[in-house]
């Protein structure tokens, strides 16, 4: 496979995982959740039961699209700097065995919802708080499973920068998108601040965004070095 066909399959596979993640991981959870209300939470989630499968869904196909990524960019960056690509496949791929279990506590939440007999005991404001911590729970952990969000643009940035395949502006973006996730996980977990400034996010934001769209809308440049290429 071509250089540019390899960057045009991560671009659509990085499309995939960003659209997803947005609908899974911001859409829902802000159509559905308010977090100073359970029992408003509850009733929404009910009454949209439907919405909330589809984002466990979106979840799953989103992380699922994380395993896929680092590999083909593997293929496709391995040839700049082997112990580079193999460390940003690594803190790609250690994140998904967290984030898959995280899924999990969404399913827990309806099946609380799910009104099974076994769980009459489990009603009212006990049920309320119930699918809160299940929630607040998911949220903790995505807030630890971003720093590997984070930790891989490092690495991807570096092969992005020194390959020469892609714009280097974009791989600068990328290295600072991976200081913008530890930044937000610092300040919300350290700080307590339940948001952060946009600007924090940002470069990595222009990054992920900008190396998708040209990946999938213009492939890359070949190597200075196909055999290289072919060989890793």
């Amino acid at each position: 496979m071509s250089a540019s066909s390899l960057a045009r399959l991560a671009g659509l596979i990085y499309l995939v995982l960003i659209v997803t993640g947005i609908f899974g991981l911001v859409y829902v959870p802000a159509t559905l959740i308010d977090w100073a209300d359970p029992a408003v939470t509850v009733a929404r989630i009910n009454e949209q039961k439907q919405l909330f499968r589809l984002a466990v869904v979106a979840d799953v196909i989103c992380f699922v699209c994380f395993i896929f990524l680092p590999l083909v960019l593997y293929k496709l960056l391995g040839w700049v700097n082997r112990q580079m690509a193999i460390l940003m496949v690594v803190l790609a791929l250690v994140s998904i065995p967290v984030t898959m279990v995280n899924v999990t506590k969404l399913v827990d939440v309806l099946t609380l919802l799910h009104g099974h007999a076994y769980l009459s005991a489990i009603a009212g404001e006990r049920l309320h708080a119930q699918v809160m911590y299940l929630l607040v729970s998911f949220n903790n952990n995505t807030l630890v499973a971003s720093i590997f969000w984070g930790a891989w643009l490092l690495p991807f940035g570096y092969l992005v920068f020194k390959s020469g395949m892609l714009p280097r502006f974009l791989g600068v973006c990328l290295v600072l998108g991976a200081v913008g996730y530890l930044a937000e996980f610092i300040l919300k977990f350290v700080f307590s601040l339940e948001s952060v400034p946009f600007y924090v996010g940002l470069p990595g934001t222009i990054g992920e965004f900008g190396i998708c769209l040209w990946m999938l809308v213009l492939g890359a440049r070949s190597a200075p070095s196909p055999p290289e290429l072919s060989n890793h």
